[in-house]
């Protein structure tokens, strides 16, 4: 098994400037690693990585998040397993997929997207990063879940602090301190209104998840609470990330924009393409149940092991030319990248599959359309080189555009 010192730690700042090239040393040289600082083994092949989402065998576990996200999010679905697990995603798969999506949220998600470029469509500049990728998502859930999008601000703040807790791979005070205050500050504003939706039952999420029942079982208020959370940080997040991704990888080729522009179906294949090239979350972690061979050692049974996502998904030997951009690849297959059966994995896989994953899609693609229409001939602004941020979530820091305002 490697050490950490043979290559380019992922706490340095040289990775956090460009991960990628570390990526690919861990991959070549280094693929089963033993990272002192985090206390877990580090994979970064795609076989690797896929088996341990997959685990076919039962071989690891989710109770990492007992300590990486329960402390600011409460007890998770995430942290379930077995008839537990089952039945708590079947209480809240329904809500983002099928008629609900299609019925329900598709008016919300074309109608808060629709909102945030008419407030510069008629400029001709904007940043895809403050000006909308931030604050659509957020918008989204909140009003898919009946919130007050007055409350924005707040939401974006708890989500930034609890994203921040959960990379803080350097255990800095201070942010797991602002990680669990912002757990009790979510709490007193979530519960009470979870009991007044109790009484009053609408046709938002919030009133979906209050009603289901599966087998007799009903969620908790601190079920919904601790739900809502996640939806609000994982769903927040990495949306936000994925769609100023999509444009930078756009702009950066513009023959493939063209393509977009002119064949809006080419969007999903914009967008799985940009969760393999430049994945909004960059690492998993799970927890290993016994003792297990991976490609290049052993881990312990009751070990920490960081999945790289941003590793596995260039790996070389799954794809090909894996480090350029391309929507039109016949190697990663766009009918299945929005489901447990996907060959990236940006969403993960297996029983723990993204459950937002179908929301995330609808997002993108009617955002996605709406700036095209918005922004005919979008362009990077002069002179700016866009810069990504991140270790555990990835993406760019601002895109600011320029276009030719669409004829009101």
């Amino acid at each position: 098994m490697s050490t950490a010192q043979q290559v380019p730690d992922i706490l340095s700042p040289e990775f956090a400037a460009d991960p990628y090239p570390a990526y690919r040393v861990m991959r070549e040289s280094a693929p089963l690693i033993w990272h002192e600082a985090t206390q877990s083994y580090i994979v970064s092949r795609y076989e690797d990585v896929e088996r341990v989402f997959k685990d076919k065998a039962g071989q690891f576990t989710t109770d990492n998040y007992d300590w990486q996200l329960e402390p600011v999010h409460g007890k998770t679905i995430l942290q379930l397993s077995g008839r537990e697990h089952a039945v708590r995603r079947a209480l809240v798969a329904p809500a983002f997929r099928g008629a609900d999506l299609q019925e329900k949220f598709l008016p919300v998600i074309e109608r808060n997207s629709r909102e945030l470029i008419d407030a510069f469509r008629h400029t001709g500049s904007a940043d895809l990063v403050s000006d909308y990728a931030t604050r659509f998502p957020v918008n989204v859930i909140a009003d898919m879940l009946g919130l007050d999008k007055a409350d924005h601000d707040r939401f974006h703040r708890w989500y930034t602090a609890v994203i921040a807790f959960l990379g803080n791979l350097s255990g800095d005070p201070e942010v797991t301190a602002a990680g669990e205050r912002t757990r009790a500050e979510f709490a007193e504003y979530m519960l009470p209104i979870i009991r007044e939706r109790r009484d009053r039952l609408g046709d938002d999420l919030l009133s979906t998840l209050c009603a289901a029942e599966v087998d007799g079982v009903k969620m908790s208020d601190e079920d919904i609470k601790a739900f809502c959370s996640l939806l609000l940080a994982a769903g927040g997040e990495t949306t936000d990330k994925a769609i100023a991704s999509i444009f930078v990888n756009l702009l950066l080729n513009p023959e493939q924009l063209a393509a977009v522009r002119e064949d809006r179906s080419l969007i999903a294949r914009a967008f799985a393409e940009t969760l393999r090239f430049t994945p909004p979350v960059q690492m998993i972690m799970r927890q290993s149940a016994a003792e297990v061979e991976l490609t290049g050692g052993t881990v312990p049974a009751g070990a920490t092991v960081t999945c790289l996502i941003g590793a596995a998904n260039r790996d070389g030997d799954r794809y090909r030319d894996p480090d350029r951009f391309d929507i039109f690849r016949d190697d990663l297959t766009t009918t299945t990248a929005f489901s447990a059966a996907a060959d990236h994995l940006a969403f993960a896989l297996g029983r723990h599959f993204c459950v937002g994953a179908l929301l995330a899609k609808a997002e993108v693609e009617i955002g996605v359309n709406q700036l095209l229409d918005a922004m005919p001939d979008a362009r990077l602004a002069e002179g700016y080189d866009p810069v990504e941020q991140g270790v555990f979530t990835r993406g760019p820091q601002s895109v600011p555009v320029r276009f030719t305002p669409a004829a009101a």
